[in-house]
């Protein structure tokens, strides 16, 4: 299926593809047929991690799908039990290792994990990837501005990707236009509201049955609008391929004003503050 959607260039002048696929839980030989059955539907970006314990499984789909390696674009990240600096250089080798990949698109810090205050020394081990070619771009997940700051400032390299929590109930707006300022693509985990009431909402099933989309598509395509490029995750063949064709309609300014009004003062999903919360 050959679905052309737009992709998004990064400070590191790579192009990232716009909407991926999380490969969260898709492991062993059923994960990589759900990765196959992914690119087969039209996705070119696998969204992974370290603790996710499917690298090899994501290697295996780029190998097995007949695409040129270039052709798709593969994420993973440093899982925060590894950010002392000679653990993250180890880490991200072992990643290409488990991958038998001879390079990622993009490695990011899973979280920063304040109180271990190692985050700066992973960002240096990732740098120093990058300029010997393992790592094509690099960034963080759920960066705080103030973790970013500090980055940029004691290193002098700024992210190519935040990945953070964004969904109509936590829409980001103040990390959005941090991002933009610095340049930084955004990128939404969760995008659907895992876990959560989102895709019942009757204002956006309303939205949907006009344009006649899905509830998930315009949730998609909000992001989209929104500033956001999301990583649905689904192992359902129909679904991956609803939420790829995100691309041939609009929402109105109307429509985006009325998703709006779903924010709440703190939607996170699982209550996790970057401020405090920590990842091994």
């Amino acid at each position: 299926m050959n679905i052309v959607h737009p992709v998004f260039t990064l400070n590191s002048g790579q192009g990232m593809p716009a909407v991926g696929m999380g490969t969260y839980k898709l492991n062993g030989r059923e994960g990589v047929a759900s990765m196959l059955e992914g690119i087969t539907n039209g996705y070119r970006l696998l969204d992974s991690a370290f603790n996710y314990e499917n690298e090899g499984s994501v290697g295996a789909a780029v190998r097995e799908c007949g695409l040129p390696r270039g052709e798709l674009f593969v994420t993973s990240k440093l899982p925060g039990r590894h950010q002392r600096y000679a653990e993250a250089v180890s880490t991200i080798e072992e990643s290409l290792y488990r991958t038998g990949l001879d390079y990622l698109d993009l490695y990011l810090i899973h979280w920063p994990n304040p109180r271990q205050n190692l985050y700066v020394e992973a960002w240096q081990a990732m740098i120093e990837a990058q300029q010997k070619g393992l790592l094509r771009s690099i960034g963080v997940c759920n960066f705080l501005p103030e973790h970013i700051e500090r980055l940029m400032a004691e290193t002098g390299v700024c992210p190519a990707v935040n990945q953070i929590e964004l969904h109509p109930f936590f829409p980001q707006d103040e990390a959005l236009a941090f991002h933009r300022r610095h340049g930084i693509a955004t990128q939404a985990w969760s995008p659907l509201g895992r876990k959560s009431d989102l895709l019942q909402n009757p204002l956006i099933a309303d939205i949907g049955a006009r344009l006649g989309k899905s509830v998930a598509q315009v949730v998609l395509r909000w992001q989209l609008q929104h500033g956001a490029l999301p990583i649905p995750k689904s192992s359902n063949s129909e679904r991956q391929r609803q939420n790829l064709a995100v691309f041939d309609f609009e929402l109105s300014a109307d429509d985006m004003a009325a998703i709006a009004t779903l924010a709440k003062p703190d939607g996170r999903l699982a209550g996790q503050d970057p401020a405090v919360y920590e990842e091994f």
